[in-house]
């Protein structure tokens, strides 16, 4: 895809416009400035708005500035272009049904977005003309005023409007989508995938930018630390840039910049306010001089690889005239941008090189608060399984008691107990799965710190789930049982939505038994999910094992079989995660048994290359704890060591 603004991105440093608020304020705009007006130029829908308003002052809605008066939005835009900006962003910051609701005027997204975008090109061709210089257009969208984790709004609510102001901007002519200001990390997915479903909708595809905010208190606002939200952000091949705006000074953001400059494979946007706000006759003051935003930006340039450089609240056209005398065209690209760039200057879902992919700082999941990397330092990926239906009689009675509370806790003892992540099941029969598992992962969103694991069969549950969770979540499970129409939906699911996938070695025939099967299924799992653009590291392939409880023959090799094909997985794809359900090996055993043979069995899988399991890590135990004789049976169970004859 042909995009001027990347080709300009790759070139040097890009400086962005400052507030715009301010400079509203400072035009000293009269009351009849916010009021919308039954005018013949305004499209049907705003003339409609306009008689049901009747007269009605819209004060602080800066948004109808966009129909009441275009000249005094496009000076702003104008004035900011003149100081040295390349991008200036649109006057749509509040153009959602959520904040015009507000304002009564809620019908009018698409239109005050269409209205903003279109002035703001006609002066970035202006400045281009002007100057000889291209410059560009950002869509901007706020956060609004209801956070989605906390439940003041739903998925299909933000996503609606998202896409309709995201639509008029598109539509408007704008050259890329500038997601600013967010404050909740499911807020920030609700925005990329309505930003994807707009460009389909409109026909044409433009870059992302997404911008969160980060709050004095070291997170946003729900509580997010920038891990968590880069982990989450670089699902999308879409998102081109990642930074923060608002919220703090440069000084503040500082050690947010550094974490992006050493982490992030995206370009870094930043736009920071002129510092914190003082209180002074009632006003907020910012203090920040323009030589000291630019000192500051100076230094993320050199020292972080910042792309893009811009100003937020307090901000003026004199601070960004600073800015671009001192930063504007200067190289930018770190390492990391530049091992990934061209994946990511093709809006075309595609399969990372390995190269690309050991770029990638941060491989791992998330969860609303926090980032949890997939290799751990002194043990192996811990995936609790006790908040599943079908394994624990626990949580299969708190669930028809629906003692959602019961079932919170039960996720935090799990995390007590050292689980990285929590599998979640509510599939249990005479119940409404999808209801269900919506009803609890509202709850472990908000509650819970460790990422999910979604363990369903049903693609409509995985998807609400999706909808749901904040983060990086992971998809158990794929599989060729049915044939490749199941996989292939999930793994669009793991595109629209951003997450990772465990894939059971099951095709056709069944589930796999011999190591050449197994590693078969694996590499046909890879293909598929290389197609739908998921690096390795996102896909935990489950070779399956099966009871060595039962004594029966077919089975009595079959976990030698397992740990040579994880063995054989790994070697052939090295950044491939793996993954089991360490329990089945001993189902149908007595419990002080199962513990010996589940933890004997989960060393030699770990030797192998198993980088994470589902296990009750509370029951399993190092092989220091074991009496020795007792380790050597499990262990010649395992390998199938048959010492012992048959007695008659």
């Amino acid at each position: 895809m042909n995009s001027p603004f990347l080709d300009r991105l790759a070139q040097g440093v890009m400086i962005f416009d400052g507030a715009t608020g301010t400079q509203y304020q400072a035009a000293n705009l009269p009351d009849s400035d916010f009021v919308l007006q039954d005018r013949e130029e305004y499209p049907e829908s705003v003339r409609l708005a306009a008689r049901r308003l009747d007269g009605k002052l819209l004060d602080g809605c800066n948004e109808i500035l966009n129909f009441t008066r275009p000249d005094v939005v496009e000076q702003v835009h104008l004035d900011y272009f003149n100081a040295g900006s390349d991008i200036v962003e649109t006057n749509s910051f509040g153009s959602t049904s959520i904040v015009l609701a507000e304002y009564e005027i809620e019908e009018l997204v698409y239109e005050t977005s269409f209205a903003a975008a279109t002035i703001a090109r006609r002066a970035a061709d202006k400045a281009t003309q002007s100057t000889g210089e291209q410059k560009f257009v950002a869509g901007g969208v706020g956060p609004g005023t209801k956070l989605i984790s906390l439940g003041q709004t739903d998925w299909e609510t933000l996503l609606a409007t998202y896409t309709d102001s995201i639509r008029g901007l598109i539509d408007g002519g704008v050259d890329v989508v500038l997601l600013e200001t967010l404050q909740d990390l499911l807020m920030v997915k609700a925005g990329i995938v309505a930003s994807k479903d707009a460009m389909v909708a409109c026909g044409r595809q433009v870059p992302i930018i997404v911008q969160v905010t980060m709050e004095q208190t070291g997170t946003m606002l729900v509580g997010s630390d920038i891990a968590a939200a880069l982990n989450m952000i670089e699902c999308f091949p879409e998102v081109v840039a990642i930074g923060m705006n608002c919220a703090t000074g440069p000084d503040e953001m500082a050690p947010f910049v550094r974490f992006l400059g050493e982490n992030s494979t995206r370009p870094i946007s930043i736009q920071p306010n002129a510092g914190l706000p003082m209180m002074e006759k009632g006003q907020a003051v910012y203090k920040l001089t323009p030589e000291q935003l630019a000192d500051a930006h100076e230094k993320f340039v050199t020292e972080h690889g910042v792309a893009l450089a811009g100003g937020c609240c307090g901000t003026t056209p004199a601070h960004i005239a600073e800015v671009a005398k001192r930063v504007k065209g200067r190289a930018h690209t770190s390492g990391h941008w530049v091992a990934s760039r061209d994946v990511y200057k093709n809006f075309d879902f595609q399969y990372q090189s390995e190269t690309q992919q050991k770029a990638r700082k941060l491989d791992g999941c998330s969860s609303l608060y926090e980032f949890v990397p997939y290799q751990q330092d002194n043990s192996f990926l811990i995936v609790g399984e006790r908040t599943n239906a079908n394994g624990s009689k626990a949580f299969r009675e708190m669930l028809a008691a629906e003692n959602w509370e019961g079932l919170t806790e039960l996720a935090r003892e799990l995390e007590g107990e050292g689980s990285h992540l929590i599998d979640v099941c509510t599939a249990y029969v005479g119940r409404n799965e999808e209801k269900d598992m919506v009803t609890l992962l509202k709850s472990y969103n908000q509650h819970i710190q460790a990422p999910i694991m979604i363990d369903s069969t049903e693609a409509n549950v995985i998807e609400a789930a999706l909808q749901n969770l904040a983060g990086k979540p992971v998809i158990n499970s794929i599989n060729f049982e049915d044939g490749e129409e199941r996989t292939r939906k999930v793994l669009g699911f793991c595109q629209r939505y951003g997450a990772a996938v465990v894939a059971l070695t099951i095709d056709e025939s069944g589930m796999a038994k011999t190591i050449e099967q197994k590693v078969a299924v694996a590499e046909r799992i890879l293909k598929f999910t290389r197609e739908y653009g998921l690096p390795d590291s996102d896909v935990f392939i489950d070779a399956l094992t099966f009871t060595l409880g039962s004594g029966d023959e077919e089975f009595r090799e079959s976990a030698i079989n397992t740990i040579e094909a994880i063995r054989e997985i790994k070697k052939r794809n090295p950044l491939v995660n793996t993954i089991l359900g360490v329990s089945n090996v001993s189902f149908g055993l007595k419990p002080a048994l199962r513990v010996i043979l589940n933890s004997v069995f989960l060393q030699y899988a770990q030797e192998a290359g198993l980088t994470s399991a589902i296990v009750h890590f509370s029951k399993i135990v190092p092989e220091t704890r074991v009496d020795a004789e007792v380790w050597q049976i499990a262990s010649d169970l395992v390998f199938d060591k048959r010492k012992y004859a048959e007695v008659s």
